[in-house]
């Protein structure tokens, strides 16, 4: 068996060492982005018992007036890409017309879309179990220009 040089082993402490130091200031100042050196907090936190429970989905209506689901099958965009970037999408609603391109090269006989939306149903939670009712909220509304 081979033992480590000096060199080697000051190496392989600095290396232990910076990232140790790494790991203490994401979990001090860091935030999820910063993962694996930041604290990731969606697992380490949780909702009061009565806060309603958000659940976003992105919905199109096609020149029928049909509304149409937009899910991964029917756009290949993931829902998490969706609720991601739902700032950006929120500064520039333009940016929805991507998804709206998707799903016609997905569909390339179905009605073009002249409409997509970014809708959050927020289900009502009453003692950590849910109530039976919902509301729905836009959040971002993307349409063609007449």
């Amino acid at each position: 068996m081979e033992t480590l040089t000096p060199r080697g082993r000051a190496v392989r402490l600095g290396a232990t060492a910076l990232g140790l130091a790494l790991l203490l200031a994401g979990t001090l100042w860091g935030i999820d982005d910063h993962f694996p050196f930041g604290p990731f907090r969606m697992y380490s936190t949780s909702e009061p018992p009565n806060a309603p429970a958000p659940d976003t989905r992105v919905e199109g209506i096609d020149r029928t007036g049909a509304v149409i689901a937009l899910g991964q099958n029917a756009t290949g965009i993931r829902r998490a890409e969706i609720e991601g970037q739902r700032d950006r999408y929120a500064a520039d609603p333009t940016l929805l017309r991507q998804v709206a391109d998707a799903y016609a090269e997905r569909h390339p006989g179905a009605p073009e879309l002249v409409e997509v939306r970014i809708v959050i149903r927020w289900y009502g939670i009453h003692q950590g179990r849910p109530t039976g009712r919902w509301t729905d909220e836009t959040t971002v509304r993307w349409q063609e220009a007449p």
